[in-house]
């Protein structure tokens, strides 16, 4: 007897893990093929060669190839010459700049940070990367908690920051490296005993992050207050954004910090499931 779960009667199995030649057809061929291809090239980091495309999704290389010309011609992939390789194009571009138009991570997180907000009673907020800075996108005050700096629309050296750590150390390090390559690329608003100058205690501080599994930050923004944030990861593990959690640290004790970073995690991974499917945190 077979042991294929996905031949015994009442037992689903998800179409991604399921052989492309056993994905029941589709009564428009031509749409889900093309829906494919543009899935399996904004899965990748570079471009592919048609011959790659053909092979993955076990489709002929002549069909393809007339997908491939038809999304050329309307600005949805790219043929590269020189390389024979395939990637997006500007209008895939444009249906991703219209996708953050509208906000789905504002949309999507407000209401977990509230939730979280009133889980753990204290203030927190969303942010994203924006250059060498942090971008607030979202703050839920907890009640009776003092306002923050961190207020939607602030930008705020990333370096600095809780969100910002977190974001940066899911950052491969060569691209940490470009966007401070000196000393002039490193601001202070209070000098604390955890101040972060130059780049070498920059990465010292990330490679702890990434040991730790969150961020910290310690009265480098507001003089008494604390962080600890988490970062928000798309569908290929990349960093999107960060939820971070801030406190006067005269409230809470060195050692309630981490379960405090555990709860933003939980969100964080969340919100990570609800913007790209990822497996949510248990």
């Amino acid at each position: 007897m077979s042991n294929d779960s996905s031949s015994r009667p009442g037992v689903r199995v998800p179409a991604s893990k399921v052989p492309a030649s056993k994905v029941p057809a589709s009564k428009v061929p031509a749409a889900e093929n093309t829906l494919r291809v543009l899935k399996l090239l904004a899965s990748k980091r570079g471009p592919l060669a048609a011959s790659t495309i053909a092979s993955t999704l076990e489709l002929p290389r002549s069909t393809v190839y007339h997908l491939l010309d038809v999304m050329e011609q309307n600005g949805f992939v790219l043929h590269l010459h020189e390389e024979q390789r395939y990637g997006l194009g500007v209008s895939a571009f444009e249906l991703s700049s219209a996708y953050s138009r509208q906000e789905p991570l504002s949309r999507l997180g407000r209401p977990l940070l509230a939730a979280l907000v009133d889980r753990i009673g204290e203030s927190a907020h969303l942010a994203v990367l924006h250059g060498r800075d942090v971008l607030y996108l979202v703050e839920e005050r907890a009640k009776g908690r003092p306002s923050l700096v961190t207020d939607v629309g602030v930008r705020l050296p990333s370096h600095l920051t809780a969100s910002g750590r977190a974001i940066l150390a899911a950052l491969p390090k060569a691209q940490v490296r470009a966007l401070y390559p000196n000393a002039a690329a490193f601001s202070v608003r209070h000098s604390t005993e955890f101040q972060i100058s130059k780049y070498s205690a920059l990465q010292a501080h990330l490679d702890q992050v990434r040991t730790r599994g969150y961020a910290t930050e310690h009265g480098e923004v507001t003089a008494g207050f604390g962080s600890v944030a988490s970062v928000v990861r798309d569908h290929l593990g990349w960093p999107t954004a960060a939820i971070a959690v801030t406190f006067l640290e005269e409230n809470v004790e060195q050692g309630n910090w981490p379960e405090l970073a555990a709860q933003a995690g939980r969100t964080a991974a969340a919100l990570s499931h609800r913007l790209y499917g990822r497996p949510a945190a248990g």
